[in-house]
């Protein structure tokens, strides 16, 4: 017998959506063991990250032989978390990498956050910031331990016992926008138009509503049609436990949904087929689930099958028998619709008067542009022009500038005989006299 995996294990405890594996080697063996169907989405945002840190310490066989023995409140009080400290160094180093992934994520996500709220923050505390953030412990950012799964096992476990509910609001929504935007659709057509598509619409959801009769989810018909039609066993050795050793809850499920979805017809919604699918669900765990810990056992499975439901259940009703919204939800989802508009109008209007103020300023600047760059052109013609004619140079607001003439270097030569002589500068020096006697 295969151990079931880890991850699995703990995404189940979580999220509680169980299936079975399908053994067909005979009525002689031993009950499988419950396993999640693999490719179940929590619709966390954190479910990577969960995933990938149960798939790591799957790797640890010390780990894993503690899970496999732990029982569901361990798991899901977090007293599991203490075995972390046990598993290989190899282990726990890619546990660090995977948190600090997540932390490097996450403040992605409040940057792009404050970056749409229009929030400036030159020194973001990012440490205060990530507190909001429950699944890991924030002031440890670098390292994973024992702390950071618990608290990531502990808030995934209830962040999902909210999110059924959440889902079916989610769907409400949904099937509200869709008649609003048929209504607005069908307000814009003429009225020869508007009775032909009406009429179309019409025969699609007729033809929707055609579909083979479904089954209450695990009642003894819907368990028996698929041992006679799936399976080929014969309807006479019909038998609840070897049927629980072949099959899983959401195998059953897919088989009553594919009488009526069918995701290539134009009138089935696919949408609304995953709602179908976990009203299916609830009405299992809800009828087979004797101690609400999310898990469906064999003896839980067994003991639902003596209940009178199981033996003469009512017919499904299906979505379209039982509409997800008022008229009076439908109108107040409307005039909240038309107040988003509005505001998003007044949002949008209040960006195009920002627009058009910053291309103003952006002409007045390309203006004052222009005009320095033609003074500057006009003043550097203008000393050209000033250099070609002899004339001074010009200042800045095109006054001529004088600068006083250096002295001459002959003007000293002369001047300094005179000067030496005591003689008045105007009188020209005597003649040496000539022919003179000499006395010996």
């Amino acid at each position: 017998m295969n151990p079931t995996p880890v991850w699995l294990l703990v995404l189940s405890i979580c999220a509680g959506v169980w299936s079975v594996p399908i053994d067909r080697n005979g009525d002689n063996q031993e009950t499988k063991e419950e396993v999640p169907e693999e490719n179940v989405d929590t619709g966390l945002y954190y479910d990577r990250y969960l995933r990938e840190v149960i798939e790591v310490l799957e790797t640890d066989p010390h780990f894993r032989e503690k899970l496999q023995t732990a029982n569901t409140e361990d798991i899901k009080n977090g007293r599991l978390s203490k075995e972390l400290d046990l598993v290989g160094h190899h282990v726990r180093t890619r546990l660090d990498e995977l948190k600090r992934q997540e932390v490097s994520r996450l403040r992605m996500l409040l940057k792009a956050k404050l970056d749409s709220t229009n929030t400036q923050s030159l020194q973001m505390d990012h440490s205060s910031l990530l507190k909001q953030f429950e699944h890991l412990d924030p002031h440890n950012q670098n390292t994973f331990e024992a702390k950071d799964l618990e608290l990531l096992i502990t808030t995934a476990t209830k962040d999902l016992e909210n999110y059924d509910a959440e889902r079916h609001e989610e769907f409400k929504r949904y099937e509200m926008l869709k008649e609003h935007e048929r209504r607005e659709y069908l307000k814009g057509l003429d009225q020869e138009k508007r009775e032909k598509e009406e009429k179309r619409m019409q025969e699609l959801k007729e033809k929707h509503h055609q579909h083979p009769k479904v089954n209450a989810p695990g009642s003894v018909a819907q368990l028996r049609e698929v041992w006679e039609e799936t399976d080929g066993l014969d309807p006479k050795e019909f038998n609840p436990k070897t049927f629980f050793k072949l099959h899983g809850i959401e195998a059953l499920f897919t088989k009553e949904l594919e009488k009526v979805y069918d995701a290539k017809n134009e009138e089935d919604d696919m949408t609304e087929m995953e709602e179908e699918r976990l009203r299916m669900r609830e009405h299992v765990m809800k009828n087979v689930d004797a101690n609400q810990d999310r898990l469906v056992s064999l003896e839980e499975f067994l003991k639902s099958t003596e209940k009178k439901e199981f033996s003469n259940p009512r017919e499904w009703e299906t979505l379209e028998t039982k509409p997800a919204y008022t008229e009076e939800e439908l109108q107040q989802f409307e005039v909240e619709l038309r107040d988003k508009e509005e505001e998003l109008k007044r949002k949008a209007e209040n960006l195009r008067q920002q627009q058009d103020l910053l291309k103003e300023r952006g002409k007045a600047l390309e203006a004052q542009r222009r005009d320095y760059q033609q003074a500057v052109l006009e003043m550097s013609q203008r000393k050209e022009q000033q250099a070609a004619d002899g004339q001074p140079p010009a200042g800045p607001n095109g006054e001529l500038q004088f600068q006083p003439e250096a002295p001459k270097v002959e003007d000293k030569e002369v001047k300094a005989p005179a000067e030496l002589q005591g003689e008045a500068p105007n009188h020209l020096p005597a003649e040496p006299p000539q022919n003179l006697p000499i006395h010996t």
